[in-house]
């Protein structure tokens, strides 16, 4: 029997290639018509990118990705350098594996046509998970008038997983008091020289702006955040206006001003940011979860999509070892969970601790800025030299 996985995005799908190049058959099950994504760019640090090119994906990667210089620290007002860390060949060089930026669809398009053309994934859409059992021998899926059986189900279907639900009830988010922005823009609307090929955040009082280069160069996301009340829809698609954000922004940067006025407004979108505790526990028996199904990650990090692909690589490893041993698929459910669940609390910690450092105001601004530096260096440090590929405690 094969695994089945609920989710068919950056997580779900990794997980699916992870476990076939184990030689392990999957089912990926994805609620909606198609496999798509929001339009957003995204971080992938050397801890996943090295897991991609592990999956062969480094050459169907390649037309999508920028490869950022550097990653930079700006003041929101006169946009002096705070603190620089440099990527590029030199994260090549100290961690094994490249700094990307690239946009989530690219991601997830070059993610679809590799489970497509392996023979061990089999891709489903307009599959929505209703209900979810199990016994000692395997797992029932039931989607609409349709059951699959399998030996283990992955639920990495989102914040809002329905696997979750089914395993554990719904489970209650507490809104942060932060709105978060999203925008694109054409780099053909800006001066040239506007933006150097940086992975940049500003930081200012209650706010903070970050912007980076996807699809190869010629787009600019960016992504803004704004301590507010009164607003707290939690939609990713919620649409936006320049105006309001010109106003969240107003006296910043002339750099963020002019981004702000060549945004594409269909691009524009604002969501409410939730946080969830880090889970005590993600599965019974055969059935767990993965990536924003237990672990949602604040955008403070950049390591949403990161923690999600390197969950894959270590799900596959352990199963792979485990496949087919009576009894034995809750045991490796569980190894999996026992070596994610200290690395992805730590993520989730030190992105709630950066909702507060990077909006902090007066003198514990002027003392965050001092130590940046070091501090920035020790936390990359941390997070890229990881290696998922070769999890500890097998």
């Amino acid at each position: 029997m094969a695994i089945l996985i609920a989710g068919g995005g950056i997580g779900g799908l990794t997980a699916a290639l992870a476990l076939a190049h184990q030689g392990v058959s999957v089912r990926v099950f994805e609620q909606a018509a198609g496999f798509e994504e929001a339009g957003a760019g995204i971080q992938i640090s050397p801890n996943s990118s090295r897991i991609l090119h592990h999956l062969g994906l480094e050459d169907a990667l390649r037309p999508f990705v920028f490869l950022p210089e550097a990653a930079q620290v700006r003041h929101w007002r006169h946009g002096k350098t705070i603190a620089q860390t440099p990527l590029g060949a030199a994260a090549q060089s100290k961690y094994g594996a490249p700094y990307y930026h690239i946009h989530r669809a690219d991601l997830l398009r070059v993610l679809v046509e590799a489970a497509e053309q392996n023979p061990l994934v089999s891709l489903h859409t307009n599959a929505r998970v209703e209900s979810v059992s199990q016994n000692p021998t395997g797992v029932s899926l039931t989607l609409g008038d349709k059951t699959y059986e399998g030996e283990a189900l992955i639920g990495a279907d989102g914040i809002h997983s329905a696997v979750r639900a089914h395993l554990w009830g719904k489970q209650s988010a507490r809104f942060t008091g932060n709105v978060a922005w999203r925008a694109l823009v054409p780099r053909e609307r800006l001066p040239a020289d506007l933006i150097a090929p940086n992975a940049s955040v500003y930081w200012g009082p209650g706010k903070h702006f970050v912007h980076y280069y996807v699809q190869g160069g010629a787009m600019v996301n960016c992504v803004c955040v704004v301590e507010k009340t009164g607003w707290d829809v939690e939609s990713w698609t919620h649409p936006g206006s320049v105006s309001e954000l010109a106003a969240d922004f107003a006296g910043w940067h002339q750099d963020i001003q002019q981004l702000i006025a060549a945004a594409v407004p269909d691009s524009l979108f604002k969501w409410a940011l939730f946080d969830r505790a880090p889970m005590a526990q993600w599965g019974k028996g055969r059935v767990s979860l993965l990536g924003d199904a237990c672990h949602p990650m604040l955008p403070f990090m950049a390591q949403g999509s990161a923690m999600a692909i390197e969950d894959g690589a270590i799900l596959a490893v352990c199963l792979a070892k485990r496949m087919g041993a009576a009894g034995d698929m809750a045991s490796a459910l569980q190894r999996y969970e026992d070596i994610r669940k200290p690395r992805t609390k730590f993520v989730q910690n030190l992105s709630r601790r950066n909702a507060r450092v990077f909006h902090l105001r007066g003198a514990a601004g002027f003392v965050r800025n001092q130590i940046a530096p070091w501090a920035g260096q020790q936390a990359m440090d941390r997070l890229y030299a990881y290696d998922a590929l070769t999890p500890s405690g097998d």
